[in-house]
Order: C-alpha cells, then structure tokens, then sequence
C-alpha cells in the first residue's frame, strides 16, 4: 500500500504541476522546477504502482488490490477533477485516503465487514477537520491557485462548522469499534479523551482572534490524534 500511495503522489504532482506553481508550500517540487523530467516522473509512478499492486495481488487477496485500485481511481480522477470545480472535492479525496487503513483490514480478513466500514468512516472523518485547518490556514495559497475549497467557496465560519460536525462524527465512529465489539474499554477511553480534547480545540475556533494561528494548531492537534488513532486501535483488541 506504500508503493500504491506513492504512485498515487508521484502522478497527482504531474496532473497538479499548474496548480502547485501558483502556491508557496508545492512551488519547489520537482515537477513545477522541471528538476526532474515530468517523463521520468510519470514513469517512476507507474513503476510504483506496478510494483505495489504485484505485492498485494502476491501476499494478500483480490479484495485488498481492489480496495488500492478503488484509492487510487479516487485520487488521480475522482479527487483530481472536483478538486478544480466544487468545494466537495476534499470529500471526495478522503475516500482515498481512508482505503488504506481499509485494505490492511482486508488484506488480514479478506471480508468488507461492518469493522471495515467503521474504520473507513473513522479515517473519512478524520481527515475533513484536519484538511479544512489546512484550508484555513494557507488560506491565501488555495486562493491564489483558484482551488474552491470551503473557506474560500463558503466561509471560514462555514468552515469551522463543519470541523465541529466531523470531530464529533471521528468520536462517535470511534467509539463504535468498542460497541462492536472489536476492541475493548482501554481502547474506548483513550480515544474519547483524544476525541474530546480534538474537540475542545475545535470549539475554541469560535472565539479565535487569529483563524489561521488556530487553524494551525487544531491541524497539528489532528497529527497527534491520528497517531493515537494507531496505536490505541493496533493493540485495542488485545486490552481489556
């Protein structure tokens, strides 16, 4: 799934080099430089994609490749075309984000189950908050690259919103592991208390003087959560 992922960004930058160039934070890469030949690029992702999608066809089951194809498709079309056009681009690029996660699963349990699904609303949820705060705070670069993302289509207030309305979403989806009875009570509590923390920072957002300051924040709060995400739910069903 690495080597998916890769290819899946390695490409991306070729199809956005137009919209990287006219932002400060992808201006530098490689294909917006011209460092490296956009051919060889194109190549190199292809190569990866190969190469990872071999491994998962090797090692795990029909599922699991399907479940990285379906990534991948949402990513370099999907998210690439209404990334351009509507705000419900960033939805519709988290369904790629979140198959990772989702093939792990599979590729251990070559079924789509309910524990699958909950984990990819966990990693939908997630995600939203966490690129809305990076909306917010590279604001003036998403405007300068005509990208209508919700800050800007809508409103930072709209925005803040819905950061509150996935947070609570990211809880409740969290907790549901627990209540299926694929992990236990330590796992639970741990993630409320990140979840609850994750979202005492999201409501703060109402009274931030500096948007962009708290927005930067709250995506960084979202980095620590996702990782005690990963663990709490790796070693969830081994605690009590």
């Amino acid at each position: 799934m690495s080597l998916v992922i890769a290819c899946g960004c390695v490409i991306n930058n070729y199809i956005d080099r137009d919209i990287d160039a006219r932002m400060s934070r992808t201006k530098k890469r490689p294909s917006v430089t011209g460092l490296i030949p956009l051919h060889n690029g194109v190549a190199y992702g292809v190569t990866l994609g190969v190469i990872g999608f071999a491994v998962l066809g090797l090692y795990t089951n029909l599922l699991t490749v399907g479940v990285g194809a379906l990534g991948l498709f949402f990513y370099l079309v999907m998210y690439s075309f209404w990334k351009r056009r509507s705000e419900w681009g960033t939805v519709v690029g988290s369904v790629s984000g979140a198959t990772p996660i989702v093939a792990g699963y599979t590729a251990v349990s070559n079924h789509f189950d309910s524990g699958a699904l909950i984990l990819f609303l966990i990693m939908v949820s997630w995600q939203m908050p966490h690129f809305y705060a990076i909306a917010i705070y590279r604001f003036d670069d998403y405007k300068s690259a005509g990208l209508p993302v919700l800050p800007i289509k809508k409103s930072i207030a709209i925005a803040k919103q819905q950061i509150l309305a996935y947070i609570i979403a990211f809880v409740a989806a969290c907790t549901a592991l627990t209540v299926f009875g694929y992990t236990g009570f330590v796992y639970l509590l741990v993630m409320l208390s990140a979840g609850l923390w994750w979202l005492w920072m999201g409501l703060q957002g109402r009274q931030a003087i500096d948007d962009r300051l708290w927005a930067r924040r709250l995506f960084l709060r979202s980095l620590i959560i996702v990782a005690v995400l990963s663990v709490a739910v790796a070693v969830g069903g081994l605690l009590p």
